[in-house]
């Protein structure tokens, strides 16, 4: 199939690869020339703008960072709607509110075309391996279109339901997983502060309710090790948690949990750590009790 992707990022880049793998003809846009330039390198075709990436094909992939972003490629000038043709499909992969989502894909669907929503969960990792949760969301015969192009990027799939469901699943994943992870250093740091190990701790916590997989898995990868090199940004968790708690708001209610979330990547934002991983969160409650709660050192093994 002839595929457009557009967002070459952390997350973008090694799923538009795995697309030029399965086979597709593939055709990129980016505002930066140099993840452009790597996508070209291996095959792909260039374009200087969302709409040249529309003319030039039949299903297009989006992966921006905000709501935003994605009104302005998708229905601004030269964006992906002047160019699409007419039976096209965008899949819409960035984590955003299902409002936006369904705004978007009705103004699509005026003109003849479709979106489905189709935002991702697991790591960078599993990006680079194609092994991504894909939380799928539309019109059934589009989502059949698409498989080909989604099954190059992910292997877990879950039919959400109609237009924004996907979105509203990863919203609603995002806000559990990040306010769970920021709940954890807060917890650990008073435990630490207060004489006990981290390797105490899980100890004891595998036993109990506390347990949970931000424990399990991701902070032994990178917070417990002291690597908060990106991976997933804070700028980004906080724009997932803020999204949600304003859906809640429009919902009448406040997501008071959420907002507390918030605050904590706000500040740790305006102390410029925005493009650290949320790794980094934990770093600032070591810094500011004046304790280390990683995991020391794996030991070197001793010379023969």
């Amino acid at each position: 199939m002839k595929v457009g992707f557009i967002g070459l990022g952390v997350m973008g880049a090694p799923m538009a690869l795995n697309i030029l793998k399965g086979g597709h003809e593939l055709t990129v846009y980016d505002r930066s020339p140099e993840a452009v330039a790597r996508l070209v390198k291996v095959g792909a075709h260039a374009a200087a703008t969302a709409r040249e990436v529309g003319a030039a094909s039949e299903i297009v992939v989006t992966m921006l960072p905000e709501p935003q972003h994605v009104e302005q490629v998708v229905l601004g000038t030269d964006g992906l709607v002047e160019g699409l043709p007419a039976g096209g499909i965008v899949i819409e992969m960035s984590t955003i509110d299902p409002n936006t989502s369904r705004r978007v894909g009705d103004a699509l669907r005026a003109r003849g075309m479709e979106l489905v929503d189709s935002p991702v969960g697991k790591t960078s990792e599993h990006a680079v391996t194609g092994t991504l949760t894909l939380m799928v969301g539309g019109n059934r015969p589009a989502i059949e279109r698409a498989t080909p192009v989604l099954n190059c990027m992910g292997t877990d799939t879950y039919y959400c339901g109609g237009p924004g469901t996907g979105h509203a699943m990863k919203m609603t994943n995002n806000l559990l997983a990040t306010t769970i992870m920021i709940a954890n250093t807060e917890a650990l740091a008073i435990g630490v502060k207060n004489g006990l190990t981290l390797e105490l701790m899980q100890e004891v916590m595998r036993t109990t309710m506390a347990w949970n997989q931000q424990f399990a898995v991701a902070m032994p990868k990178k917070a417990f090790v002291g690597d908060d090199s990106p991976g997933f940004a804070i700028r980004l968790a906080c724009k997932d948690v803020r999204l949600a708690c304003e859906a809640a708001e429009q919902m009448g209610f406040v997501a008071s949990v959420g907002r507390g979330a918030q605050a904590t990547m706000d500040r740790a934002i305006s102390m410029g750590l925005g493009d650290r991983d949320t790794a980094a969160l934990m770093f600032i409650r070591e810094k500011e009790l004046d304790i280390e709660i990683r995991q020391p050192p794996a030991a070197l093994p001793k010379a023969a």
